[in-house]
C-alpha cells in the first residue's frame, strides 16, 4: 500500500468535486481572494473523512460534500488567522490579505464559513444525521473561535501551562481534525464504538499535527515551510516549544527570552538566539516527543475498527502527519 499513491487519489478526486463551490464569478475580486489559498493545501481534513468512511464499507461520494464543508471552513480560519497574526506567508504564497487587501480578506473569509454550510446541505444523509453533523460543525466552529481568542490572549501572558497550552490547540487545530474522522465515520455507517474510536483518532492527530507545527517553525527554513520563520516569536506566541522553554530556562538563557520573546522588532540574529536557548532547554526535542506520543495514541484509538485497507492508510496517515517537512 502506498499513501502518497492514496492521497494523491484523493485529493485529485476531492479537487475535482469542491471546485464547484469556488467557481470563477463576480466580484471577481472577491472571487479570487476567496479561492487564493485553497488551492494550495495537503487536504488531511478531507482525506480522513474519506477514508474514515471506507473503513466502515461507505461510499466516499457521499461523504464528499462534508469533507468540503471541513476544508472550506479550514480555509476561512486560516485567512482570519493569518490577518490576526500579520502573517505575510502561507503556503509560499503572499497572504490573502497580504495580496488583496484587509477588507476583501475578511470578506473572503466569510465568505468561505458561508460556504461551509452550503456544502453542509449537498448532504444526502437522514434529516436525523445531517442535524447532528450540522450540529457538530457548529460546535466546532464555536471551539476554534475559544482556541483563538486563547492565542490571542496568551501572547500577552508571561507564562502559560502546558495543560493550558493543551486545551487551547484542541479548540483551535484539533477539533476539525475531530469533526472529520467522526463525520466520515458516522456518514458511513459506523457503529457507536467505531464512531467514538475515530473521534479519539482525529482529536489526537489534530494535537500532534498543531505541535509538530510548533516543531517545523524552529527546525525548518522559510521556503520549505511556507511561512514566516520566527514570527511566532516576534508574537510572543505560547508554542509548547515555548512554553516548555519559558518554564525551564534559567540564567542567560532567561534573559534572552526576557528581552526577545515577543519583541516585535527583534532581529534576525535576535530570533537566532531564542532558538538556541530553545535547543539549550530541550524544549525543541519535548516537542516533537510530545507530537510522538499523540501519534502513538491516535494510532491505539483505531484499534476496535474493523480489518481494511482504509484502517491500515489511516494509521500510516498518522505517521505522515509527523513525518512532514511543511
Amino acid at each position: 500500500m502506498d499513501l502518497k499513491y492514496e492521497l494523491e487519489k484523493k485529493h485529485k478526486a476531492f479537487n475535482e468535486y469542491w471546485k464547484k463551490y469556488l467557481p470563477e464569478d463576480e466580484p471577481a475580486n472577491l472571487y479570487e481572494a476567496s479561492r487564493h489559498l485553497t488551492l494550495g493545501g495537503k487536504r488531511l481534513r478531507p482525506a480522513i473523512v474519506m477514508f474514515t468512511c471506507e473503513s466502515v464499507s461507505g461510499k466516499v461520494e457521499t461523504a464528499m460534500p462534508f469533507a468540503a464543508a471541513l476544508e472550506l471552513m479550514h480555509n476561512f480560519t486560516l485567512v482570519h488567522d493569518d490577518i490576526m497574526d500579520k502573517s505575510d506567508l502561507r503556503r509560499n504564497r503572499p497572504t490573502v490579505h497580504k495580496k488583496f487587501g484587509e477588507p476583501t480578506a475578511i470578506l473572503a473569509g466569510d465568505f468561505l464559513f458561508a460556504k461551509s454550510f452550503e456544502a453542509m446541505h449537498d448532504l444526502s444523509v437522514d434529516l436525523s444525521v445531517f442535524r447532528e453533523l450540522n450540529y457538530n460543525l457548529i460546535q466546532c466552529v464555536l471551539n476554534i473561535c475559544k482556541g483563538q481568542q486563547l492565542d490571542i490572549e496568551f501572547e500577552k501572558r508571561k507564562s502559560v501551562s502546558e495543560e493550558e497550552y493543551i486545551d487551547m490547540i484542541f479548540k483551535k487545530t484539533a477539533v476539525l481534525f475531530e469533526l472529520a474522522a467522526r463525520g466520515g465515520i458516522i456518514i458511513g455507517g459506523g457503529s457507536p464504538e467505531e464512531i467514538n474510536s475515530c473521534n479519539h483518532y482525529g482529536a489526537n492527530l489534530g494535537l500532534a499535527f498543531q505541535i509538530w507545527d510548533d516543531y517545523l517553525d524552529v527546525s525548518s527554513d522559510e521556503k520549505t515551510l511556507g511561512k514566516d520563520i520566527g514570527n511566532d516569536i516576534r508574537n510572543g506566541k505560547k508554542t509548547l516549544i515555548a512554553v516548555n522553554s519559558l518554564q525551564n530556562a534559567s540564567g542567560e538563557n532567561q534573559k534572552i527570552l526576557t528581552e526577545f520573546f515577543g519583541n516585535r522588532n527583534a532581529s534576525d540574529d535576535d530570533i537566532k538566539r531564542v532558538f538556541e536557548v530553545y535547543k539549550d532547554t530541550g524544549s525543541i526535542e519535548y516537542a516533537r516527543n510530545t507530537a510522538l506520543h499523540y501519534i502513538l495514541k491516535a494510532k491505539e484509538a483505531l484499534y476496535p475498527l474493523r480489518d481494511s485497507e482504509a484502517k491500515e492508510i489511516l494509521k500510516d496517515l498518522a505517521d505522515y502527519s509527523i513525518e512532514r517537512e511543511k
